[in-house]
Protein backbone atom coordinates (compact mmCIF):
# COMPACT_ATOMS: atom_id res chain seq x y z
CA UNK A 1 0.00 0.00 0.00
CA UNK A 2 1.28 3.78 -0.85
CA UNK A 3 0.29 6.62 -0.12
CA UNK A 4 -1.43 9.63 -1.63
CA UNK A 5 1.46 11.71 -2.49
CA UNK A 6 3.07 8.49 -3.80
CA UNK A 7 0.02 7.61 -5.49
CA UNK A 8 -0.47 10.95 -7.24
CA UNK A 9 3.49 11.15 -8.32
CA UNK A 10 2.79 7.69 -10.10
CA UNK A 11 -0.20 8.83 -11.75
CA UNK A 12 0.63 12.35 -12.95
CA UNK A 13 4.37 10.68 -13.90
CA UNK A 14 2.55 8.60 -16.47
CA UNK A 15 0.58 10.42 -18.62
CA UNK A 16 -0.84 9.97 -22.71
CA UNK A 17 1.21 11.66 -25.14
CA UNK A 18 -1.79 13.00 -27.51
CA UNK A 19 -1.80 13.15 -30.69
CA UNK A 20 -2.78 16.78 -32.76
CA UNK A 21 -5.68 16.81 -35.47
CA UNK A 22 -7.35 19.76 -37.15
CA UNK A 23 -10.82 21.08 -36.49
CA UNK A 24 -12.83 23.26 -37.33
CA UNK A 25 -13.07 26.87 -34.70
CA UNK A 26 -16.52 26.08 -34.24
CA UNK A 27 -15.55 22.79 -32.80
CA UNK A 28 -12.34 24.18 -30.64
CA UNK A 29 -13.92 24.96 -27.75
CA UNK A 30 -12.72 23.13 -24.43
CA UNK A 31 -9.69 21.66 -26.44
CA UNK A 32 -6.24 22.11 -26.01
CA UNK A 33 -4.06 24.22 -28.68
CA UNK A 34 -1.28 22.30 -30.37
CA UNK A 35 0.30 25.32 -32.36
CA UNK A 36 1.18 28.28 -31.84
CA UNK A 37 -0.61 31.16 -32.88
CA UNK A 38 0.59 34.55 -34.45
CA UNK A 39 -0.20 38.04 -34.87
CA UNK A 40 -0.94 38.14 -38.91
CA UNK A 41 -0.91 41.79 -38.88
CA UNK A 42 -0.67 44.52 -35.99
CA UNK A 43 -2.97 44.54 -33.06
CA UNK A 44 -5.04 46.84 -33.79
CA UNK A 45 -4.54 46.98 -37.52
CA UNK A 46 -4.86 50.96 -37.76
CA UNK A 47 -5.19 53.71 -36.13
CA UNK A 48 -8.71 53.15 -34.53
CA UNK A 49 -10.73 55.69 -33.44
CA UNK A 50 -12.34 55.22 -30.08
CA UNK A 51 -14.74 57.61 -29.14
CA UNK A 52 -17.62 59.06 -31.75
CA UNK A 53 -16.56 62.48 -32.77
CA UNK A 54 -15.07 64.35 -34.88
CA UNK A 55 -10.98 64.02 -36.34
CA UNK A 56 -8.31 67.10 -36.20
CA UNK A 57 -5.35 68.13 -36.85
CA UNK A 58 -3.88 68.73 -33.52
CA UNK A 59 -1.40 71.83 -34.81
CA UNK A 60 -4.55 73.52 -36.14
CA UNK A 61 -6.25 73.55 -32.93
CA UNK A 62 -2.72 74.89 -30.56
CA UNK A 63 -3.27 77.87 -32.85
CA UNK A 64 -6.64 78.88 -30.92
CA UNK A 65 -9.00 77.16 -33.91
CA UNK A 66 -12.34 76.16 -32.39
CA UNK A 67 -14.46 75.92 -34.67
CA UNK A 68 -14.16 73.44 -37.57
CA UNK A 69 -16.19 72.85 -40.82
CA UNK A 70 -17.11 69.21 -40.96
CA UNK A 71 -15.64 67.96 -44.21
CA UNK A 72 -16.61 64.37 -44.41
CA UNK A 73 -18.17 61.55 -41.75
CA UNK A 74 -15.92 58.57 -41.58
CA UNK A 75 -17.63 55.42 -40.30
CA UNK A 76 -16.59 52.06 -39.14
CA UNK A 77 -15.88 49.88 -42.11
CA UNK A 78 -15.32 52.95 -44.44
CA UNK A 79 -12.64 53.22 -46.58
CA UNK A 80 -9.89 55.26 -45.31
CA UNK A 81 -9.72 58.94 -46.07
CA UNK A 82 -6.99 61.91 -46.41
CA UNK A 83 -8.23 65.60 -44.55
CA UNK A 84 -7.74 68.05 -47.79
CA UNK A 85 -8.41 70.78 -45.24
CA UNK A 86 -6.57 71.24 -42.14
CA UNK A 87 -8.76 73.75 -40.99
CA UNK A 88 -11.23 71.66 -41.04
CA UNK A 89 -12.71 68.26 -39.17
CA UNK A 90 -13.86 64.92 -40.28
CA UNK A 91 -16.98 63.28 -38.24
CA UNK A 92 -15.75 60.08 -37.14
CA UNK A 93 -17.22 57.18 -35.70
CA UNK A 94 -16.09 54.80 -33.02
CA UNK A 95 -14.32 51.69 -34.85
CA UNK A 96 -13.46 54.17 -37.88
CA UNK A 97 -9.91 54.10 -39.38
CA UNK A 98 -8.37 57.51 -38.70
CA UNK A 99 -8.18 60.23 -41.49
CA UNK A 100 -5.16 61.20 -42.85
CA UNK A 101 -3.75 64.43 -41.70
CA UNK A 102 -5.88 64.05 -38.47
CA UNK A 103 -4.09 62.99 -35.13
CA UNK A 104 -6.25 64.37 -32.78
CA UNK A 105 -10.51 62.85 -31.90
CA UNK A 106 -12.48 65.10 -29.87
CA UNK A 107 -15.80 63.00 -28.56
CA UNK A 108 -19.02 63.96 -29.25
CA UNK A 109 -20.03 65.25 -25.77
CA UNK A 110 -17.39 67.98 -26.19
CA UNK A 111 -18.47 69.59 -29.01
CA UNK A 112 -21.49 71.17 -30.71
CA UNK A 113 -22.61 70.90 -34.36
CA UNK A 114 -24.30 72.82 -35.90
CA UNK A 115 -25.57 73.21 -39.62
CA UNK A 116 -22.22 71.92 -40.87
CA UNK A 117 -20.00 73.14 -38.42
CA UNK A 118 -18.14 71.78 -35.22
CA UNK A 119 -17.49 73.67 -32.34
CA UNK A 120 -14.91 72.86 -29.79
CA UNK A 121 -16.40 73.37 -26.13
CA UNK A 122 -13.00 72.62 -24.00
CA UNK A 123 -10.15 74.04 -23.74
CA UNK A 124 -7.16 71.10 -23.57
CA UNK A 125 -6.33 68.52 -26.08
CA UNK A 126 -3.35 66.08 -26.26
CA UNK A 127 -2.34 64.30 -29.83
CA UNK A 128 -3.22 60.79 -30.26
CA UNK A 129 -6.60 61.44 -27.55
CA UNK A 130 -8.72 58.88 -28.28
CA UNK A 131 -7.22 57.04 -31.03
CA UNK A 132 -5.70 53.59 -30.73
CA UNK A 133 -2.60 53.70 -32.38
CA UNK A 134 -1.95 50.49 -34.82
CA UNK A 135 0.75 48.29 -33.77
CA UNK A 136 0.30 49.66 -30.03
CA UNK A 137 -1.03 46.20 -28.55
CA UNK A 138 0.66 43.61 -31.01
CA UNK A 139 3.03 43.86 -33.49
CA UNK A 140 2.71 41.59 -36.78
CA UNK A 141 4.62 38.07 -35.96
CA UNK A 142 4.21 38.29 -32.02
CA UNK A 143 3.21 35.14 -30.97
CA UNK A 144 -0.27 35.83 -29.20
CA UNK A 145 -1.26 32.45 -28.47
CA UNK A 146 1.30 29.53 -27.33
CA UNK A 147 0.69 25.73 -27.98
CA UNK A 148 -0.82 24.44 -24.43
CA UNK A 149 -3.51 26.96 -23.95
CA UNK A 150 -7.00 25.48 -23.12
CA UNK A 151 -9.29 27.16 -25.53
CA UNK A 152 -12.50 29.36 -24.40
CA UNK A 153 -14.22 32.13 -26.16
CA UNK A 154 -11.65 35.01 -25.92
CA UNK A 155 -9.15 32.39 -27.25
CA UNK A 156 -11.18 31.29 -30.49
CA UNK A 157 -12.18 35.32 -30.66
CA UNK A 158 -8.48 36.24 -31.22
CA UNK A 159 -7.77 33.17 -33.38
CA UNK A 160 -10.56 34.50 -35.86
CA UNK A 161 -9.17 37.64 -35.57
CA UNK A 162 -6.17 36.02 -37.35
CA UNK A 163 -7.92 33.98 -39.85
CA UNK A 164 -7.53 30.73 -38.40
CA UNK A 165 -10.78 28.97 -39.64
CA UNK A 166 -9.05 25.91 -38.48
CA UNK A 167 -6.99 24.84 -35.33
CA UNK A 168 -4.47 22.68 -34.67
CA UNK A 169 -5.13 21.10 -31.55
CA UNK A 170 -4.54 17.87 -28.74
CA UNK A 171 -7.04 14.86 -29.67
CA UNK A 172 -8.47 13.56 -26.89
CA UNK A 173 -7.99 10.04 -25.72
CA UNK A 174 -10.39 7.28 -27.14
CA UNK A 175 -12.11 6.80 -23.79
CA UNK A 176 -14.52 4.19 -22.32
CA UNK A 177 -15.85 3.89 -18.48
CA UNK A 178 -16.94 0.42 -17.44
CA UNK A 179 -19.15 -0.57 -14.66
CA UNK A 180 -19.01 -3.98 -13.01
CA UNK A 181 -20.90 -6.14 -10.76
CA UNK A 182 -24.39 -8.13 -11.27
CA UNK A 183 -26.13 -6.07 -8.72
CA UNK A 184 -25.59 -3.08 -11.08
CA UNK A 185 -29.07 -2.70 -13.75
CA UNK A 186 -29.50 0.40 -16.43
CA UNK A 187 -30.75 3.38 -15.22
CA UNK A 188 -34.23 2.62 -17.45
CA UNK A 189 -34.74 -0.34 -15.35
CA UNK A 190 -36.33 -0.92 -12.18
CA UNK A 191 -34.41 -2.71 -9.62
CA UNK A 192 -35.31 -5.94 -7.80
CA UNK A 193 -34.63 -5.17 -3.74
CA UNK A 194 -30.90 -6.76 -3.80
CA UNK A 195 -29.71 -4.33 -6.69
CA UNK A 196 -28.98 -1.01 -7.62
CA UNK A 197 -28.88 1.57 -10.71
CA UNK A 198 -25.69 1.98 -12.79
CA UNK A 199 -24.42 5.71 -11.44
CA UNK A 200 -20.83 5.91 -11.07
CA UNK A 201 -20.84 5.63 -14.37
CA UNK A 202 -22.46 8.95 -15.13
CA UNK A 203 -20.55 10.98 -12.48
CA UNK A 204 -17.13 10.09 -14.33
CA UNK A 205 -18.75 10.34 -17.89
CA UNK A 206 -19.73 14.13 -16.83
CA UNK A 207 -16.16 14.76 -15.05
CA UNK A 208 -14.82 13.83 -18.45
CA UNK A 209 -17.65 15.52 -20.30
CA UNK A 210 -16.60 18.95 -18.73
CA UNK A 211 -13.29 18.41 -20.17
CA UNK A 212 -14.27 17.71 -23.99
CA UNK A 213 -14.06 13.63 -23.55
CA UNK A 214 -17.42 12.57 -25.08
CA UNK A 215 -16.83 8.66 -22.98
CA UNK A 216 -18.40 5.48 -24.05
CA UNK A 217 -19.53 3.31 -21.38
CA UNK A 218 -20.28 -0.19 -20.99
CA UNK A 219 -21.15 -3.09 -18.22
CA UNK A 220 -19.78 -5.95 -17.17
CA UNK A 221 -21.04 -8.70 -14.98
CA UNK A 222 -19.76 -11.07 -12.94
CA UNK A 223 -18.15 -13.85 -15.23
CA UNK A 224 -14.55 -14.22 -15.07
CA UNK A 225 -14.02 -15.71 -18.47
CA UNK A 226 -16.06 -13.12 -20.04
CA UNK A 227 -14.40 -10.30 -18.48
CA UNK A 228 -10.88 -11.47 -19.56
CA UNK A 229 -12.24 -11.49 -22.68
CA UNK A 230 -13.81 -7.82 -22.49
CA UNK A 231 -10.57 -6.60 -20.75
CA UNK A 232 -8.10 -7.54 -23.62
CA UNK A 233 -10.94 -5.79 -26.08
CA UNK A 234 -10.74 -2.81 -24.31
CA UNK A 235 -6.94 -2.29 -24.69
CA UNK A 236 -7.01 -3.00 -28.19
CA UNK A 237 -9.92 -0.35 -28.38
CA UNK A 238 -9.08 2.54 -26.27
CA UNK A 239 -6.44 4.51 -24.67
CA UNK A 240 -8.26 5.35 -21.38
CA UNK A 241 -10.18 2.87 -19.50
CA UNK A 242 -11.63 4.14 -16.35
CA UNK A 243 -13.58 1.01 -14.19
CA UNK A 244 -15.68 1.30 -11.29
CA UNK A 245 -16.02 -1.94 -9.21
CA UNK A 246 -14.68 -5.25 -8.85
CA UNK A 247 -10.60 -3.89 -7.98
CA UNK A 248 -10.92 -4.97 -4.14
CA UNK A 249 -10.63 -8.37 -3.36
CA UNK A 250 -13.50 -10.61 -3.09
CA UNK A 251 -14.38 -13.77 -4.65
CA UNK A 252 -16.11 -11.78 -7.49
CA UNK A 253 -13.45 -9.05 -8.29
CA UNK A 254 -11.75 -9.91 -11.18
CA UNK A 255 -10.67 -6.83 -12.67
CA UNK A 256 -6.96 -7.16 -11.32
CA UNK A 257 -6.25 -10.64 -12.31
CA UNK A 258 -7.84 -9.55 -15.81
CA UNK A 259 -5.62 -6.43 -16.06
CA UNK A 260 -2.56 -8.53 -14.82
CA UNK A 261 -3.57 -11.39 -17.63
CA UNK A 262 -3.83 -8.80 -20.25
CA UNK A 263 -0.38 -7.51 -19.29
CA UNK A 264 -1.19 -4.12 -17.73
CA UNK A 265 1.84 -3.22 -15.43
CA UNK A 266 0.32 -2.36 -12.09
CA UNK A 267 1.85 0.66 -10.59
CA UNK A 268 -0.10 0.23 -7.30
CA UNK A 269 -3.65 -1.40 -6.32
CA UNK A 270 -4.08 0.01 -2.29
CA UNK A 271 -3.42 3.87 -1.48
CA UNK A 272 -3.52 4.83 2.37
CA UNK A 273 -7.12 6.57 1.88
CA UNK A 274 -10.43 6.51 3.21
CA UNK A 275 -12.71 6.73 1.23
CA UNK A 276 -10.85 4.92 -1.76
CA UNK A 277 -8.48 2.54 -0.78
CA UNK A 278 -8.55 -0.61 -3.34
CA UNK A 279 -7.92 1.50 -6.04
CA UNK A 280 -5.78 0.36 -8.59
CA UNK A 281 -3.51 2.46 -11.71
CA UNK A 282 -1.48 0.54 -14.54
CA UNK A 283 -0.54 0.74 -18.38
CA UNK A 284 0.77 -0.68 -21.15
CA UNK A 285 2.03 1.34 -24.13
CA UNK A 286 -1.25 2.68 -25.68
CA UNK A 287 -3.41 2.21 -22.91
CA UNK A 288 -3.79 3.78 -19.02
CA UNK A 289 -6.04 2.12 -16.86
CA UNK A 290 -8.28 3.70 -13.74
CA UNK A 291 -10.14 1.07 -11.30
CA UNK A 292 -11.74 2.88 -8.74
CA UNK A 293 -14.04 1.33 -6.16
CA UNK A 294 -17.17 0.87 -6.49
CA UNK A 295 -18.56 2.84 -3.72
CA UNK A 296 -19.76 6.08 -5.33
CA UNK A 297 -18.22 8.30 -2.46
CA UNK A 298 -14.74 6.62 -3.59
CA UNK A 299 -15.29 7.13 -7.17
CA UNK A 300 -16.26 10.39 -6.66
CA UNK A 301 -12.94 11.21 -4.90
CA UNK A 302 -10.38 8.80 -7.12
CA UNK A 303 -11.57 10.80 -9.85
CA UNK A 304 -11.63 14.44 -8.22
CA UNK A 305 -8.14 13.44 -6.48
CA UNK A 306 -6.61 11.20 -9.16
CA UNK A 307 -8.12 11.58 -12.97
CA UNK A 308 -8.62 14.73 -13.21
CA UNK A 309 -5.04 16.12 -12.48
CA UNK A 310 -3.77 12.86 -14.55
CA UNK A 311 -5.87 14.57 -17.60
CA UNK A 312 -4.61 17.65 -16.99
CA UNK A 313 -1.23 16.56 -16.93
CA UNK A 314 -1.18 14.82 -20.40
CA UNK A 315 -2.55 17.82 -21.71
CA UNK A 316 -0.01 19.97 -20.83
CA UNK A 317 -2.05 22.08 -18.58
CA UNK A 318 -0.54 23.87 -15.59
CA UNK A 319 -2.10 22.51 -12.27
CA UNK A 320 -4.02 25.27 -10.13
CA UNK A 321 -2.97 25.52 -6.69
CA UNK A 322 -5.80 23.75 -4.38
CA UNK A 323 -7.34 26.51 -1.92
CA UNK A 324 -7.15 26.30 1.56
CA UNK A 325 -10.26 25.69 3.50
CA UNK A 326 -11.13 26.89 7.28
CA UNK A 327 -12.89 23.87 9.38
CA UNK A 328 -15.18 24.87 11.17
CA UNK A 329 -15.60 21.66 13.49
CA UNK A 330 -12.87 19.26 14.98
CA UNK A 331 -12.87 16.19 13.34
CA UNK A 332 -11.23 12.86 15.27
CA UNK A 333 -10.08 10.05 12.85
CA UNK A 334 -7.54 7.74 14.57
CA UNK A 335 -7.08 5.14 11.80
CA UNK A 336 -3.32 6.04 10.01
CA UNK A 337 -4.59 6.93 6.52
CA UNK A 338 -5.50 10.32 4.72
CA UNK A 339 -8.33 11.04 5.18
CA UNK A 340 -11.07 12.77 2.71
CA UNK A 341 -14.05 14.15 3.93
CA UNK A 342 -17.19 15.49 2.05
CA UNK A 343 -17.92 19.50 3.12
CA UNK A 344 -19.89 22.24 2.41
CA UNK A 345 -18.09 25.63 1.98
CA UNK A 346 -18.88 28.86 1.93
CA UNK A 347 -17.45 32.60 2.00
CA UNK A 348 -17.01 34.35 5.40
CA UNK A 349 -18.49 37.58 4.89
CA UNK A 350 -16.21 39.30 6.85
CA UNK A 351 -13.10 37.79 6.99
CA UNK A 352 -13.64 36.64 2.69
CA UNK A 353 -12.02 33.36 4.18
CA UNK A 354 -13.29 29.91 2.91
CA UNK A 355 -14.92 27.57 5.66
CA UNK A 356 -15.44 24.46 5.48
CA UNK A 357 -18.09 22.65 7.52
CA UNK A 358 -18.08 18.55 7.33
CA UNK A 359 -20.48 16.56 6.33
CA UNK A 360 -19.17 12.89 6.89
CA UNK A 361 -22.49 10.96 5.94
CA UNK A 362 -22.49 7.80 6.18
CA UNK A 363 -19.72 5.98 4.63
CA UNK A 364 -18.64 5.64 1.11
CA UNK A 365 -21.71 4.21 -0.39
CA UNK A 366 -23.73 7.30 0.85
CA UNK A 367 -23.46 9.63 -1.99
CA UNK A 368 -27.16 11.32 -1.60
CA UNK A 369 -24.99 13.01 1.22
CA UNK A 370 -22.54 14.08 -1.33
CA UNK A 371 -25.64 16.62 -2.87
CA UNK A 372 -25.03 18.72 0.15
CA UNK A 373 -21.55 19.00 -0.34
CA UNK A 374 -19.21 20.91 -2.37
CA UNK A 375 -16.12 18.92 -2.40
CA UNK A 376 -13.47 17.12 -0.39
CA UNK A 377 -10.93 18.27 2.77
CA UNK A 378 -7.69 16.16 2.57
CA UNK A 379 -6.72 15.33 6.29
CA UNK A 380 -2.97 14.14 6.75
CA UNK A 381 -2.63 10.43 7.45
CA UNK A 382 0.13 11.74 10.42
CA UNK A 383 -2.50 13.14 12.53
CA UNK A 384 -5.44 12.26 14.43
CA UNK A 385 -7.10 15.37 15.93
CA UNK A 386 -8.32 17.98 13.08
CA UNK A 387 -8.70 20.86 15.31
CA UNK A 388 -11.73 23.66 13.80
CA UNK A 389 -9.62 26.84 12.84
CA UNK A 390 -7.20 24.48 10.91
CA UNK A 391 -6.56 25.06 7.18
CA UNK A 392 -6.61 21.98 5.17
CA UNK A 393 -6.38 21.48 0.88
CA UNK A 394 -9.64 21.32 -0.59
CA UNK A 395 -10.41 19.37 -3.83
CA UNK A 396 -14.02 20.73 -5.18
CA UNK A 397 -16.00 18.23 -7.46
CA UNK A 398 -19.25 20.23 -7.73
CA UNK A 399 -19.48 22.40 -11.58
CA UNK A 400 -19.42 26.02 -11.13
CA UNK A 401 -22.01 28.16 -12.34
Amino acid sequence: MITVTEAYQLVLSNKLSLKSTDVPLTKALGKVLDENILADRPFPPFNRVTMDGIAISFNTFSTGTRDFPIEKVQAAGDEPYRLLNNGHCVEVMTGAILPENTDVVIRIEDITISEGMASVNIRLVEPFQNIHLCGSDKSTGTVLMKKGVLLGPVELSVAASVGKSTLKVLQYPKTVIVSTGDELVPVSEIPASHQIRISNSYAIFSFLKKWGIAAEMIHLPDNEQYVQHKIKELLDNYELIVLSGGVSAGKFDYIPKALKEAGIQSFFHKVSQRPGKPFFFGSNEKTRVFALPGNPVSTLLCVTRYLIPWLKESLGLAHSIQPKVKLLKTIVFNTPLTFFVPVKVTTNPETHILEAYPLPGNGSGDFANLLDADGFIELPENETEFQAGQFFTFWPFKLQN
